[in-house]
């Protein structure tokens, strides 16, 4: 039993020293028939080209086209050159990384929502010499895009098209592949930009091979098992977890194209999943189908979810519904990205209110502003030390420098809780941290209290400017009806036997939707910006 809130490293599981391509060629050495990715999408919905929207590889078809895209990769690119991918989720992106991991290139992972401005940003910043797409993507052209702002990037070199892609990389003549090192930079991930303009975080293979692992253990992915996920392959639960996840248990990854809630409930019934990774507005979604409960999901036997706060209602009622045990996962990209996670059998109350005990081989403490650790059940920043902590921010060396310090600890920015087990409880992030008159005030209890009135659907508690306090707590609602918000002198009624006066909003603002990135983490400084430009009404 813990004392204070630090949890050394659990070396029971090793490191990996892999890279994703080494990891690809021994599922294939092993299982070289077994069904390795599955394509879901509507019908007439490809993307690239193909003949049909429901194409499978195997292992060794799988193997045999990464290495023909090494091949074609290194006939064009220097080992160690940024090569971006700006793409929902077709198969061609999964191609691409193994093979840019072959090949020795850094994968750069785009958002493909983002605007031109965004866009360039990426690419600008991290260097990148070519960058690979779909032509167009719910209605944007993603070409035409790139054209815009390419004579602004003097280093791209190169734009590729996944339309057909895959049968020039099949025709690609040999040429010698480089040796890459597992700690070496495998991709640069942006981060969420919840708090601002994302920077890019450098990630080297053995941390996303190792991570991806230690998840699937802990989630209990069963040897050759069928793992379906919709979410993004840019960000690393995608790319990261679920591909790496499911090559490691020489398991099926089904992908559907984008997340719709038939395409994934028809791919979880169809390939019989026992695994399926989701944010929390995508449970939300698929359990709000009306036909959810006619789905045959009985082969699925552990659901995960991160990204942003699970609500303990969610998690029963998927639970439930599903027929399957639920897993938490908490950590950020910086890290590879997990560093906590709970068990598929643990307690009720662990599984509804925690997000688990770190995962293996990695430190984790919660620091006071010394940087030591608190005594157990005390908040304080949540920091990570091991195998899994990124190389760095590209480019960025004093923002490096703030966020991982001298001995090694990446500083999340995270406010959490450790027990004395080794649980951990997060309680908010530093940034959201109000400062009202000289005393602290975290969002997440107040947000959870105002979320308790019938008439909210969704709150976000912040702090905005005050002449006399420094700040003060105001709230942002999204009211469970549009037509029939509750007024602000209700809402503070319901606050008065659950909050001390101080952590009451002294503002409400309505908001019709909440702005969140693409796991599903508000983002609190449009929130800010809004409320500054007068955009959002205040509750009468």
């Amino acid at each position: 039993m813990l004392k204070e809130s630090y949890w050394p490293a659990d070396t029971s599981l090793p490191v990996l020293d892999l890279t994703p391509g080494d990891l690809l060629r021994d599922a294939a050495d092993d299982v070289p028939d077994r069904t390795a990715l599955v394509e879901t999408a509507p019908p007439g919905a490809t993307l690239t080209g193909a003949d049909r929207p429901d194409r499978t590889w195997t292992y060794a078809r799988l193997l045999q086209d990464a290495e023909h895209a090494a091949h074609w990769l290194a006939a064009r690119f220097e080992p160690g050159e940024h090569i971006a991918v700006w793409s929902p989720n077709v198969p061609e992106w999964v191609v691409l990384q193994y093979g840019a991991s072959l090949a020795g290139l850094v994968l750069v992972t785009a958002n493909p929502a983002l605007r031109d401005a965004e866009l360039e940003h990426v690419l600008s910043q991290s260097g990148s010499v070519a960058v690979f797409l779909t032509d167009a993507f719910r209605g944007t052209d993603m070409a035409a895009t790139v054209e815009r702002i390419r004579p602004r990037l003097p280093r791209l070199r190169e734009v590729v098209s996944f339309t057909g892609w895959l049968a020039q990389v099949r025709d690609a003549k040999p040429v010698t592949l480089p040796e890459v090192a597992p700690d070496g930079p495998a991709q640069i991930q942006y981060t969420s930009g919840t708090t601002g303009v994302p920077k890019g975080a450098v990630l080297h293979h053995r941390g996303l091979v190792t991570n991806a692992s230690f998840v699937a253990a802990r989630a209990g992915f069963p040897d050759g098992g069928v793992w379906a996920s919709a979410l993004p392959l840019f960000h690393t639960a995608g790319c990261g977890l679920t591909v790496l996840g499911t090559a490691h248990g020489k398991g099926t990854l089904v992908l559907p194209q984008f997340f719709h809630p038939e395409l994934v409930l028809n791919a979880l019934q169809e390939w019989r999943a026992n695994v399926f990774g989701g944010v929390p507005v995508m449970y939300s979604a698929l359990l709000a189908h009306p036909g959810f409960d006619e789905y045959d999901l009985g082969a699925c036997s552990v659901i995960l979810s991160g990204g942003d706060a699970v609500p303990p209602a969610l998690i029963e009622e998927a639970e439930r519904r599903f027929g399957a045990r639920f897993s938490t996962v908490y950590g950020q990209t910086e890290l590879s990205p997990i560093v906590t996670q709970t068990r598929p059998d643990d307690a009720p109350e662990d599984k509804l209110h925690t997000a688990g005990t770190p995962l293996w081989q990695v430190e984790v403490k919660i620091a006071g502003a010394d940087g030591a650790p608190l005594p157990v059940g005390e908040a304080g920043e949540i920091c990570a030390r091991g195998h899994q902590v990124m190389l760095g921010y590209h480019d960025l060396p004093d923002a490096t420098a703030q966020t991982i310090d001298a001995d090694g600890w990446l500083h999340t920015g995270d406010v959490g809780v450790m027990d004395e087990r080794g649980y951990v409880t997060i309680t908010g992030r530093l940034k959201d941290l109000i400062i009202r008159g000289g005393e602290n005030i975290y969002p997440s209890e107040i947000e959870a209290a105002v979320a308790g009135h019938p008439g909210v659907a969704q709150a976000v508690v912040l702090g905005v400017p005050d002449p006399d306090w420094g700040e003060q707590v105001a709230a942002v609602i999204r009211p469970a009806d549009p037509e029939r918000p509750p007024r602000a002198a209700d809402l503070h009624e319901h606050l008065r036997a659950v909050l001390a006066p101080h952590k009451t909003p002294r503002h409400w603002y309505l908001a019709g939707d909440v702005p969140a990135n693409a796991m599903g983490k508000i983002q609190k400084f449009v929130l800010r910006d809004r409320i500054a430009r007068g955009e959002l009404p205040e509750l009468p």
